[in-house]
């Protein structure tokens, strides 16, 4: 009779044996039943089937990238906000405190924001569709 460690040993060594044979296989399979036609835009990244039209290379306004920030940094909130909403029975008066102070401190970082017209950037989205006609027209030159 096998020993522990020699058991646990062929059961690794058993278990990597049949991960390589069903990757190989996989691969093997994937490689006959694939498709072996080439289309003009299988080579292109982000290759969809259609053909790309025009370029991505667009320029946008600072307050784009800006608005994604604020996305990222109030999305981080939600998720702490969450955790404290799990977790309200265990951590008691004191939690509720803490995220009461957590959210008026984002309460006023909003309303900071709004007043100096970071989030404003509903009219101005023509200037987008301008850059782009402008971008288009040099690269046609």
């Amino acid at each position: 009779m096998l020993s522990e460690p020699n058991l646990n040993l062929w059961t690794f060594v058993i278990f990597t044996i049949s991960v390589v044979v069903i990757a190989v296989g996989m691969l093997l399979l994937s490689y006959f039943l694939g498709e072996k036609e080439k289309h003009k835009t299988t080579g292109e990244p982000y290759e969809g089937g259609i053909p790309p039209t025009g370029s991505a290379r667009l320029r946008f306004s600072s307050s784009f990238y800006l608005i994604a920030m604020f996305f990222v940094i109030f999305d981080l909130d939600a998720a702490f906000i969450m955790i404290w909403a799990v977790s309200f029975r265990e951590i008691g008066v004191a939690g509720y405190i803490g995220i009461s102070i957590f959210i008026g401190i984002l309460l006023i970082l909003f309303l900071y924001e709004l007043s100096t017209g970071a989030l404003d950037f509903g009219p101005n989205g023509k200037k987008i569709l301008r850059y782009k006609n402008k971008f288009e027209k040099e690269n046609k030159k």
